[in-house]
């Protein structure tokens, strides 16, 4: 209770721990929660919550609520989840992708990732679980970071598809990018530009300065 009475006052680190993939994970309080950082950006609550909360709302929490299914690709410390589960009320199925086993055991001892029901944790590479995956879902997450890196197979053709494949038809993708120069958002243009009448396409730029959000519903 005391650390999160300083946090109010100043960041206070609980736990910190190396990961091969993450490089180095810290558990913090800061104003009063629980928050997962990498070296160089918040993984899980703090500002990417915010994010993926406001992409949510997009979307619209009563159409959520009427889902079947929803895959997450990229878990961390499990804030989108606990959003869906406390917040949207969401009962149907969850299936959360995370690659870094050292992520999974800090949400899980810190942040409470194994206390919901019809939620299932799989330590697998996204892109690997797409491509063995022979489940459909109403919505897909796509939140996937190596510290401020996003990984390029994210904007390839392949796994585009393969997504699209695994979309119900009028289901949505989710999907937080990060945009820190020029470069980024020439790729997020021509990622935007990949999807064809059969989708409809919003991009929300500047949510929380530096990430965009993409909604794509697929129409038939």
């Amino acid at each position: 209770m005391i650390k999160r009475l300083l946090s109010f006052l100043l960041p206070v680190k609980i736990h910190q721990k190396k990961s091969v993939y993450s490089k180095n994970l810290e558990v913090t309080w800061n104003n009063g929660y629980l928050v997962l950082d990498s070296e160089n950006t918040n993984y899980s609550y703090g500002s990417l919550q915010r994010v993926l909360k406001k992409g949510l709302k997009y979307i619209g929490y009563d159409r959520i609520r009427n889902f079947q299914s929803i895959l997450v690709l990229g878990v961390a410390g499990g804030s989108v989840i606990e959003t869906l589960k406390k917040e949207i009320k969401f009962e149907g199925q969850i299936t959360g992708v995370e690659i870094d086993p050292v992520v999974v055991e800090l949400a899980t001892k810190y942040f409470g990732l194994g206390k919901y029901n019809n939620v299932s944790i799989v330590i697998d590479d996204a892109f690997e679980f797409v491509l063995k995956s022979k489940e459909k879902y109403d919505l897909i997450i796509i939140d996937i970071f190596q510290d401020t890196t996003m990984p390029n197979f994210l904007f390839e053709d392949f796994f585009i598809n393969r997504i699209n494949f695994l979309l119900k038809v009028n289901g949505f993708i989710l999907f937080n990018t990060m945009i820190l120069n020029k470069n980024d958002s020439g790729r997020n243009f021509d990622y935007r530009n990949k999807f064809d009448s059969n989708y409809s396409v919003r991009l929300y730029p500047k949510i929380e300065d530096h990430n965009e959000l993409f909604t794509i519903k697929k129409l038939a």
